[in-house]
């Protein structure tokens, strides 16, 4: 499985970063502890050692005994875990603590260096893993030399439940170690990557139309990502204002030789050719709504691709109705607005504009005397437009907004007007049904594009 989230891929390379330093660590504390008390303990059989060797003498019989018994009291009951034995160069126990009760340790038989401590690990009495600490001595209970391996040992099981002990009272504060380092680099995460966050509500602004460029200020690790990006929507600039530009000298190079080819078509009909004449005009007057529409969708598709721009709804609407109700097959209509006071949608003004104006122009010609328009808000503003004309069957309806598909040929236009609508919607992304008006007639579900939060 795949981690898409920066932020969680770097929590996680964190908590195993912690996890593995605090596993180590721990481990660590505990080995380190455990030579601490081991270094003690050894210390204590040193001492020990040392008062052993102290407290030996000759017993006037040729062998040795002590002058009085060890501080310890524990070398006096049997098998409590410290230990002392005394031994002579021919491997023969000599004397050994009480402790030992029967048992006796198994020295290796390694040479000893005078006055060197040597330590061993054996096994003692009842199974006991001990440390021992012996040295090499000279007594002179006669007059010849006698060599002896002095011996004190104590069991290691101490040793083992302090470390065990020094381990489960590790692991809580390694646990709370943990979680503040978690914390910690929680916040290290979500600071380091704060920037890309504004970066992002930063484009979301410009696409928006909030802003035209990234001009907060951002830490020198992502201010050339910034740059980059405005230096892009530098770039888009130029292109639309380019392609606008191409668009404004397209059009008139086209629409100064259609405006002379009507001019000739009239001078062949004053010279009475006017079935020529009205040849010339028809191809002039295809040419030239071919010419618009193609003229419009360049234009919206530069627009679309530059500047997200936005416009009052309600002002758009109202500047459309007043124009068609000076027009005589407007002014003797009844005009219902049910809109909200203000409302903005994400299209540039002028092509909402001529959206609804296509629109409304088709539902004055087609109206008997009512054209209503009302709106509802939720996520995405949608605008209904009906009138009470004849309406338009189902089997029409589908083909209504097709390039240069008029239903009635009586009446006057282009049969583009729909079209150029549907051209605008799916533009910006919006959605253009048809379906019956309660009024009787059609009516025309304009859904505008998603308003931005």
């Amino acid at each position: 499985m795949k981690l898409r989230s920066l932020r969680i891929r770097l929590l996680v390379a964190a908590a195993v970063s912690i996890g593995v330093a605090l596993i180590v660590a721990g481990f660590g504390l505990v080995e380190l502890f455990s030579h601490h008390v081991e270094r003690r303990l050894d210390s204590e059989l040193e001492t020990h050692l040392t008062e052993l060797i102290g407290r030996i003498e000759p017993d006037g019989n040729g062998g040795f005994r002590l002058t009085r018994p060890l501080s310890d009291a524990r070398f006096e009951q049997p098998l409590s875990g410290l230990y002392w034995q005394i031994q002579d160069d021919k491997h023969r126990i000599l004397k050994r603590s009480r402790s030992m009760w029967d048992a006796l340790l198994p020295l290796p038989p390694d040479e000893l260096t005078l006055g060197v401590v040597h330590r061993h690990e054996l096994p003692g009495p009842a199974d006991q893993s001990l440390l021992v600490r012996e040295q090499q001595v000279i007594v002179f209970p006669t007059t010849e030399p006698h060599r002896l391996r002095i011996v004190v040992a104590i069991d290691r099981t101490d040793l083992i439940n302090a470390r065990d002990a020094f381990a489960v009272d590790l692991m809580p504060y390694l646990g709370l170690l943990a979680a503040v380092l978690l914390m910690g680099s929680w916040w290290q995460v979500r600071t380091g990557l704060s920037p890309l966050d504004r970066i992002r509500r930063g484009v979301h602004a410009v696409r928006s139309g909030n802003d035209a460029r990234l001009s907060e200020t951002f830490p020198d690790e992502v201010q050339p990502l910034a740059d980059e990006i405005n230096e892009l929507l530098d770039a888009r600039d130029r292109t639309v204002e380019a392609a606008r530009a191409w668009t404004a000298d397209l059009a008139h190079g086209l629409k100064t030789p259609l405006t002379a080819l009507t001019a000739d078509a009239q001078r062949l009909r004053s010279q009475g050719e006017a079935g020529m004449a009205d040849d010339l005009e028809h191809l002039a007057q295809t040419m030239r709504q071919r010419v618009d529409r193609e003229l419009i969708r360049a234009r919206l598709r530069s627009e679309a691709a530059g500047r997200v721009q936005h416009a009052d709804l309600v002002k758009v609407v109202a500047g459309v109705v007043k124009t068609l109700q000076r027009t005589p097959a407007g002014e003797s209509l009844d005009w219902e607005l049910d809109l909200p006071d203000h409302e903005d949608v994400r299209l540039p003004p002028a092509d909402l504009t001529e959206l609804l104006g296509n629109l409304l122009d088709n539902a004055t010609k087609w109206a008997r005397s009512r054209v209503r328009i009302h709106a509802e808000l939720d996520r995405e503003c949608i605008v209904f437009i009906e009138d009470d004309g004849p309406g338009v069957s189902e089997q029409q309806r589908r083909l209504i907004g097709q390039r240069g598909m008029r239903l009635d040929q009586q009446t006057s236009g282009t049969g583009l007007g729909l079209a150029i609508a549907r051209d605008i919607l799916n533009a910006y992304g919006g959605e253009l049904e048809f379906g019956v008006s309660k009024l009787g007639g059609l009516s025309v579900c304009v859904r505008l594009p998603p308003r931005q939060t």
